[in-house]
């Protein structure tokens, strides 16, 4: 019994010694921690897409397209700044190679006639366009038509017999009709030459008076050198003045002034003849008067201003002027100044013609053609 108990007590103090033991000692280190390489990301297998199907054209996408590639294709017209030119009445040469006379001012002109570099022509006047198109020169020249030219004449209102003007008025056309632009007219009495015809158009060689016009820019003008004579004087020297001496005035008496005696008046006479009458020439655009209490119905204006230049008058009951409404016309008359009116004259009409627009309708005989 009492070796058991022995037995048991030291196996008892073995194992707490071995426990003791044990709890003392350091825990073991762990090995270093080694970085190991990222895995690989997996491999994606390339996905097969489908191409897209083809748009079907429809005849409304072909016109969408086919404007748009017009529009992309046309030219874009700039406007190029143009040289500024100034001419004045009288001689000037042709600059350029086959320039082309017009029978109005701008591209709008039908051709008339062609003059060659070094050609010397006859300026009339020189007028500006306003609103000028693209490409379009603004400043043109009307010109007397070279000799040589033709142009057209009704042949009703012709005397074929001795080849003579038979109405007081005939224009002279740049073609063989009414819708060609009026270069001129001819007086009754004037001769002409023939050189074609066609049905009622007779073609002649064109007269002193004739006109065209042709772009400025392709003219030139020698500036006129002005020559003075200018006397040239000579230096001349200072001239000292010599002392002089001056007596002391005398004082003035009533005695000694003397009193010039009275002069009459000039007389006025005042029994002159009146002032000759004043005829002038104007050249604008016909329209009806603005205002109610105006001297008269109808006006000449100027296009380029909008400004009244006369009050149109027609003395006679046979001259409507309500049928020139809206025409350019060349109007010659007596020019007078209405009490009321004093700003803008009015012009007692004697002749008219007619230099573009529609020829009017029911035209008084001797201003037809």
């Amino acid at each position: 019994m009492k070796t058991n108990c022995w037995l048991i007590l030291g196996t008892m103090i073995v194992t707490g010694a071995v426990a003791q033991v044990n709890t003392n000692t350091l825990p073991e280190i762990p090995p270093p921690a080694m970085s190991l390489p990222a895995p690989a990301a997996p491999a994606v297998a390339p996905v097969e897409t489908k191409p897209a199907a083809p748009v079907k054209k429809t005849a409304k996408t072909r016109k969408k397209t086919v404007k748009k590639t017009k529009a992309a294709a046309k030219p874009v017209a700039k406007k190029v700044a143009e040289a500024a030119v100034t001419l004045v009445a009288g001689p000037a040469m042709v600059a350029a190679d086959n320039v082309n006379l017009r029978g109005q001012a701008g591209l709008k002109g039908e051709v008339v006639g062609q003059v060659k570099k070094g050609d010397t022509v006859t300026v009339i006047a020189e007028i500006n366009l306003d609103k000028p198109k693209a490409g379009e020169p603004a400043q043109w020249a009307k010109i007397v038509m070279p000799s040589g030219s033709k142009v057209w004449i009704d042949s009703r209102f012709v005397d074929t017999a001795n080849k003579m003007v038979a109405v007081k008025k005939l224009n002279l056309r740049g073609g063989p009709g009414e819708n060609y632009s009026v270069l001129g007219l001819l007086e009754k009495g004037a001769a002409v030459t023939e050189v074609t015809s066609k049905g009622d158009w007779m073609q002649i060689e064109a007269p002193d008076n004739a006109f065209a016009f042709v772009a400025a820019g392709y003219l030139k003008q020698e500036v006129p050198v002005i020559e003075t004579n200018v006397p040239v004087v000579a230096a001349v020297e200072p001239v000292v003045p010599t002392p002089t001496t001056v007596a002391e005035p005398q004082p003035v008496t009533p005695e000694t002034v003397a009193v010039p005696p009275s002069q009459p008046a000039p007389e006025v006479d005042t029994n002159l003849p009146p002032p000759p009458p004043r005829v002038v020439t104007h050249e604008g655009d016909v329209r009806p008067s603005v205002s109610l209490v105006a001297p008269t119905t109808y006006e000449l204006y100027d296009p380029a201003s909008n400004l009244a230049i006369n009050y149109l008058y027609s003395p006679t009951t046979n001259l409507d002027v309500g049928r020139y409404n809206g025409f350019h016309i060349d109007v010659t008359g007596e020019e007078g100044l209405d009490s009321r009116w004093q700003d803008t004259p009015v012009l007692t009409i004697q002749k008219i013609y007619v230099l573009s627009g529609p020829a009017p309708r029911n035209m008084h005989p001797s201003l037809k053609k």
